[in-house]
């Protein structure tokens, strides 16, 4: 029982159309990818010295954050075929602004 008013209040908040719950949304699920990149590919690294050297590297953490940012595809891609239009439109302003910070680290710092 409770796990069905979990599912019905899950789906209840998904089906959210504003812009803000999007970009929350688009701003979180980058990290997670980031996350999954740092399992899948510096699982043998400990985490300070991941940081460390996406701090030095920036070309490193321009592309580590570019795959990461691949995960926003998903929830855009639902929302979009949902006609949560509003919603989709918040993951794609934080997608944006994911862009100009992986430019920024890229070329500019």
């Amino acid at each position: 029982m409770l796990f069905h008013c979990i599912l019905q209040h899950i789906s209840t908040v998904m089906k959210r159309n504003v812009p803000i719950f999007g970009l929350v949304i688009g701003l979180l699920l980058p990290v997670v990818g980031m996350l999954i990149i740092y399992l899948a590919w510096f699982h043998g690294m400990p985490t300070s010295d991941f940081f460390s050297r996406l701090a030095e590297d920036h070309s490193l953490a321009a592309k580590v954050l570019s795959l990461g940012l691949l995960i926003n595809i998903v929830p855009f891609i639902f929302y979009t075929n949902k006609r949560l239009d509003l919603t989709a439109r918040g993951i794609l302003i934080a997608t944006i602004l994911y862009a100009v910070l992986i430019i920024l680290i890229k070329y500019a710092w």
